[in-house]
């Protein structure tokens, strides 16, 4: 008896489907079965097609391709249609793909196999789960959603060995996991669960000749599936004793392909059997997929990382030995993007003169160049400072040497656009007498450092600068000299931690200004952790908390670098360092100088007696300082040819303090009273201050006078 006829008998037909020609070829069985006349015929792939459901020939599709790729036989159930769209039949359909080679000698293939009816199981009745079920196609394509939004989301290896574990598969779930990855010719196991440490050990630098189906994935780059511990065994002898201690029935291991090279295996095990249905194998291949490129994202995140921390651990120095009777912490943040590098950079430089130098600096862009000109300026500053050299005299030299490194890069980087586009950078250098708190500011385009007085009070700390470096290789950068006082605390810091989120500097200051202030009894007790910690709440409150889980209220707009460093100067109310006694409310005080050829600090004058008094219960009377302390400069700077001096300094508790304000120049000439015309511009300064001041003054000088009034908190004078 011919083999066609015992397939005819037991109602089961032969095809062939070259996919190469687009024909079927069908004996009579496999024609009677999708409803056409009972004899060999060969047709169209569009005429067969048409025979079965649409649902059922998607599903198909992904069947066969699986496959092929794994070389293993596909199996699906297909609904057979008549030519009014009602189904005739359901049958079973088992082929083998036979890969071979087109005309154009692009991979392709051929099925050969056969198709049976089987019976539709009757209401009542269990049956297993199909291609064509919806339930089972709606939960498996969740659960491929879930999985890859998650996987996709996992930003370290550790994530995604996480994830994988986690995953709960629709129908079935191992129990066992491991993922393997490739050093050279030997296996490595890159992650487990559902083992115990240590049980890793004999997997570990395994050689990928090893008779071990991982092994043998790794060097095939195909599937192993094994549904029973007799097929381990029989396929795998020598590694089956490593397997069998764990008690389990059911293995699946699959390839970890990225871009067409295998990087790894993947293990899922079963302590229930699994028959790894092609579903399951679709399953488990779609998964193998997504985690493998889950691993090359997560490895090539995490080199970057490691990249970026090495540039910043390189780059950025340590604070240095203690310093006594100061305290010093810092902060940098990279921006949000890329690698994570850019041209922020903060430095303490010890100096020959047993003092100090705080360097803060920004130079354009957030990029490696910008990383790398930020090193090399670093560098040059430093070796300027330790040379000895004055504030100015270091910015003035460091200025030079970016315009000529710019200049440089510049030549010699023709095919390079981003190399021939010129760099600025903006710096603040800072040198410190520790003894006595002196402080001597040099600043090139920087923001002003803030102040933090000892009540909390915290003031911007108008200084004399000149242009960012590198703009004009020869530029001068005057010198702002004033004094640290016990217990009050210096904030330097970058632009970006003033404006990331959309402030600009007004508004990013009053939000820093907010956080200075409210951490002014914050640690107090913990003498090394209090400066620490502010300089986390003032990142913080910019860039929000530090771990992966809360990105903070502002992680879309972290549009530029951060860099902040804090110099306290230890007394008492400070929080840390000595706490010696001291006033229940401090001196307030602030000391500006205004320059004949500087007017316009005569408006930063104005705000630094604001904010001064920023507390001050009457606001008429605030108006009244900010009104005479702007004549008293005016006054100088108009009428001789030196600075002015002004003092401004708040004594007393909170509602009875007594304000006095004090305007120093070189010259000997007195103010006297004067009775100006409606129409003159001058000469009402002395009657403002009789009118508005408690008590006013002239204190003759050495050299030159002091001017000065004073007032007292909500006086009640009637003329007041």
């Amino acid at each position: 008896m011919r083999t066609e006829d015992v397939l005819a008998a037991v109602a089961t037909g032969l095809w062939r489907w070259d996919n190469a020609s687009g024909t079927v070829s069908l004996d009579g069985e496999a024609a009677r079965l999708l409803g056409l006349p009972a004899e060999p015929v060969v047709l169209p792939e569009v005429a067969v097609r048409s025979r079965f459901h649409p649902v059922d020939w998607n599903e198909i599709n992904g069947i066969v391709n699986l496959a092929v790729a794994e070389g293993t036989l596909a199996e699906a159930r297909l609904r057979i249609m008549d030519v009014d769209g009602r189904v005739l039949r359901t049958v079973r359909s088992r082929s083998k793909p036979l890969e071979r080679w087109a005309a154009d000698g692009s991979p392709d293939y051929e099925l050969i196999g056969t198709i049976q009816e089987i019976a539709e199981p009757q209401p009542g009745t269990t049956a297993a789960h199909t291609p064509i079920t919806g339930d089972w196609r709606r939960s498996r394509e969740a659960f491929l959603l879930d999985a890859g939004r998650a996987l996709a989301e996992a930003r370290s290896t550790a994530e995604v060995l996480r994830v994988a574990a986690s995953l709960s598969m629709p129908g079935f779930n191992p129990d066992g996991l491991a993922v393997f990855g490739v050093a050279g010719d030997r296996l490595s196991v890159i992650g487990h669960h559902g083992h115990d440490a240590g049980d890793e050990g004999p997997f570990t630098d395994m050689l990928l000749e090893t008779d071990y189906p991982a092994a043998e994935v790794v060097r095939t780059g195909r599937a192993i599936y094994l549904s029973s511990p007799e097929d381990y065994k029989r396929r795998f002898p020598a590694t089956w004793p490593l397997a069998q201690r764990f008690d389990r029935v059911s293995w699946a291991f699959l390839p970890l392909i990225v871009a067409g090279r295998t990087m790894g295996a993947w293990m899922a095990a079963f302590k229930q059997p699994a028959s790894f249905s092609p579903d399951e194998r679709s399953v488990l291949t779609t998964v193998a997929r997504m985690l493998a490129q889950a691993l090359q994202r997560a490895g090539v995140a995490e080199s970057e990382r490691e990249l970026t921390t090495g540039l910043q651990r390189s780059m950025m120095p340590q604070l240095g030995p203690e310093i006594p009777g100061m305290r010093i912490a810092a902060r940098y943040v990279p921006t949000g993007g890329g690698l994570q590098v850019g041209g922020d950079w903060y430095d303490m430089i010890p100096l020959p003169s047993g003092r100090f130098a705080l360097v803060i600096g920004d130079v354009q862009g957030h990029d490696v160049r910008a990383a790398g000109l930020m090193g090399q300026l670093r560098i040059a500053v430093r070796a300027y400072a330790s040379e000895g050299h004055r504030p100015d005299a270091v910015l003035s030299r460091a200025s030079r040497f970016l315009a000529g490194l710019c200049a440089s890069q510049e030549s010699a980087a023709e095919e390079d656009p981003d190399a021939r586009s010129p760099r600025f950078a903006t710096c603040l250098y800072v040198e410190c007498d520790p003894r006595t708190g002196t402080l001597e500011v040099a600043r090139a385009g920087h923001p002003d450092p803030a102040v933090r007085m000892t009540d909390g009070t915290v003031l911007m700390r108008p200084t004399a600068g000149g242009l960012p470096l590198g703009i004009v290789p020869d530029t001068d950068y005057p010198t702002t000299r004033f004094t640290l006082e016990p217990g009050e605390t210096m904030m330097l810091c970058t632009d970006g931690l003033i404006e990331t989120g959309g402030h600009d500097l007004d508004t990013g200051w009053a939000r820093l200004r907010a956080v200075l202030e409210a951490d002014t009894h914050l640690g107090a007790g913990h003498e090394d952790g209090h400066l620490e910690a502010l300089a986390d709440l003032l990142v913080q409150a910019v860039h929000g908390p530090s771990s992966h889980h809360t990105t903070g209220p502002l992680a879309d707009r972290r549009e530029d670098d951060i860099a902040v460093v804090l110099l306290c100067r230890e007394g008492g109310g400070c929080g840390c360092g000595t706490s010696a006694a001291h006033p229940a409310r401090p001196v307030r005080r602030t000391m500006l100088t205004v320059a004949q050829a500087e007017p316009e600090r005569i408006a930063g004058a104005r705000r630094q007696v604001r904010e001064l008094l920023h507390d001050w219960a009457d606001e008429e009377q605030l108006d009244s300082v900010v009104l005479m302390v702007s004549e008293m400069v005016t006054n100088v700077l108009v009428h001789t040819d030196g600075d002015a001096l002004l003092v401004a300094e708040a004594v007393g508790e909170l509602g009875e303090r007594r304000l006095r304000v004090e305007v120093a120049d070189s010259s000997d000439e007195l103010p006297h009273k004067r009775h100006p015309g409606e129409m003159a511009s001058s000469g009402r300064g002395v009657l403002l201050m009789e009118m508005l001041a408690d008590a006013w003054g002239v204190d003759p000088r050495g050299e030159g006078k002091s001017i000065w009034f004073e007032l007292y908190e909500q006086s009640k004078r009637p003329d007041a």
